[in-house]
């Protein structure tokens, strides 16, 4: 078998190179046996992370065990919660491109015959996906596992639960004490917020992709499945090396497909709608916005999970997983592609049976009788969006999901926050949060704090929320992300003024501003773009060349 790492390691002119290896413990014996990278994204900045060195060991034991050569690098990672809702924010979409080219700096410069990769949370699984799909080598993934909920007063709680309690603080519907409990104790410890936020949706897409072993993606961060998972990947990994099955083969346009199918079932995250067509494009893969509201409209909500609904990720994990969903959706999924065991999804679906089958029966409902007959998310178009826009249509109240109100108008994720807190928004209005796009950001910022500001103060059913940015995974309620064209283009968001009355129209899928065609052309003509341009930063060059969030916010 011909190695991509012989260019490192044979001839005679190699010697200089062996001689460094050696200096790093590598004995003759390994230079014939494929080297794997082993891509781990650990760092001490994010609860996700912080146990990925030792899942990496995992890897690496595996990976000995089948006979390879294990080389173990780090990326970077942001934490978008400790990054929400000031200037941070503005670095964490930006860095899924720069992470995927540090991967492939990594993986091209040192020959890696193959590479497991170890990402969680939200922008570094994608970041690691779309290097696996340029880089186009024998790749498997071992996401990291979602948290345990906490606890207070009696109830699971997770990291929404303390965004919300300070909207529910600051309307005196909990006390300084109650505040601090949840601050104390719904953060359990390591692993991605332990709702179907953005990191855990993704974690089950990269698993419905076929890119992750069955069960990798709802198994939890310190449950020891995690880390036997883990050394099976090492050693699945050298299978793939040996058979030549490289990330392309794994990744068609079905397995997408099913991705998205999966996505729309469990009621994942509004990101992936930002995700999924970046990653797609480095598989050489074309995926427009549409097809998410295509499959949204024949898939079932099947489970229904936080923030949407009560269940954890626990709770799924404990019901069978993604493999349970995907038995329940069956032929609506192209079952011969193949997946990172080596086999097809259906050979890897055929002998799965659920541990709890009572749990699985409650939390994972039937195509026949679901949570709701349409999938998560809804793609709603209109004057006001005329490229698309994104929501997640099963966390809406049922009252909210038509909708027609004032336009409450806001030129930053601040200025929202600061009339929120005040008090200044009241039923029926609808926030407009724009300038905060890719350009305009720049850098797409995620609004939680303002979301989980109007859930905590009792608005969530009443109030509407609209932006050029983008919403976390842990957004429920009226939240209506990605409007293209952003505000920093001139898109008709850019045009709405202050009392402007909003149409929302989601079975419909239509998002109108109710302001005469000839108006809206005047108010273009004297339009100036307030966006100043970023510079001197890694911003200045995502600005530059950033694409529309409606084909996944790639560079251009």
């Amino acid at each position: 078998m011909t190695l991509r790492s012989d260019e490192v390691t044979k001839g005679l002119e190699r010697a200089p190179h062996r001689s460094l290896l050696k200096a790093m413990g590598i004995i003759d014996n390994e230079m014939d046996r494929p080297f794997i990278g082993v891509v781990n994204s650990w760092s001490e900045l994010i609860p996700g992370h912080i146990h990925l060195d030792k899942l990496g060991e995992s890897v690496k034991a595996g990976i000995r065990l089948a006979g390879g050569v294990p080389f173990e690098f780090s990326t970077i990672g942001i934490c978008d919660g400790i990054a929400m809702g000031h200037e941070g924010m503005k670095y964490s979409l930006p860095s899924r491109e720069l992470i995927r080219d540090t991967i492939e700096l990594m993986v091209q410069a040192h020959r890696f015959d193959g590479m497991v990769m170890i990402p969680t949370c939200d922008k570094i699984v994608p970041g690691h996906l779309m290097a696996a799909g340029r880089l186009d080598i024998p790749t498997a993934v071992v996401t990291g596992g979602p948290m345990l909920p906490g606890f207070v007063d009696d109830e699971q709680r997770d990291l929404i639960s303390v965004f919300e309690g300070v909207g529910e603080r600051q309307n005196n519907k909990i006390t300084d004490e109650k505040l601090k409990a949840l601050e104390d104790c719904s953060c359990s410890g390591a692993g991605s917020c332990a709702g179907l936020f953005t990191a855990n949706t993704m974690a089950c897409v990269t698993e419905a992709l076929g890119m992750s072993l069955p069960g990798c993606g709802t198994t939890h961060a310190v449950d020891a499945k995690k880390f036997r998972l883990a050394k099976e990947t090492g050693m699945k990994i050298m299978e793939l090396v040996e058979r030549g099955i490289t990330a392309r083969q794994i990744v068609t346009p079905e397995a997408i497909d099913n991705a998205i199918i999966l996505d729309m079932a469990i009621g994942g995250s509004t990101n992936t709608a930002l995700h999924l067509p970046a990653i797609a494009h480095e598989f050489g893969v074309d995926l427009p916005l549409d097809r998410f509201d295509e499959m949204s409209r024949t898939t079932p909500h099947l489970t229904n999970l936080r923030p949407g609904g009560n269940h954890f990720l626990l709770d799924l994990e404990r019901a069978g997983g993604v493999p349970a969903v995907m038995q329940r959706l069956g032929d609506m999924l192209s079952l011969d592609v193949l997946t990172v065991t080596g086999d097809t999804m259906a050979k890897n679906l055929e002998g799965f049976k659920p541990v709890n089958p009572r749990t699985n029966a409650s939390v994972i409902k039937t195509l026949d009788d679901p949570v709701h007959p349409q999938g998560g998310i809804a793609i709603l178009k209109g004057n006001l969006a005329p490229e698309g826009s994104v929501i997640k249509q099963t966390a809406v109240h049922p009252d909210m999901m038509v909708h027609s109100g004032p336009a409450r108008v806001f030129n930053s994720e601040e200025e929202s926050m600061h009339a929120i807190m005040d008090r200044q928004i009241k039923a029926g209005d609808v926030v407009v949060i724009r300038y905060e796009g890719p350009k305009g950001g720049p850098g797409m910022r995620e609004m939680l704090s303002p979301t989980s500001a109007i859930a905590g103060m009792g608005l969530i059913d009443s109030v509407a929320l609209i932006t050029d940015g983008r919403f976390s995974g842990g957004t429920r309620g009226p939240c209506i992300g990605h409007v293209t064209p952003e505000a920093a283009q001139g898109g008709p968001i850019a045009l709405v003024e202050e009392g402007d009355t909003i149409e929302i129209d989601i079975p419909n899928r239509l998002l109108d501003i109710k302001v005469p065609d000839n108006v809206l052309e005047e108010r273009k003509a004297r339009w100036k773009n307030p966006v100043v341009e970023t510079k001197k930063s890694y911003l200045a060059r995502y600005q530059r060349y950033v694409g529309t969030a409606s084909r996944g916010s790639i560079l251009e």
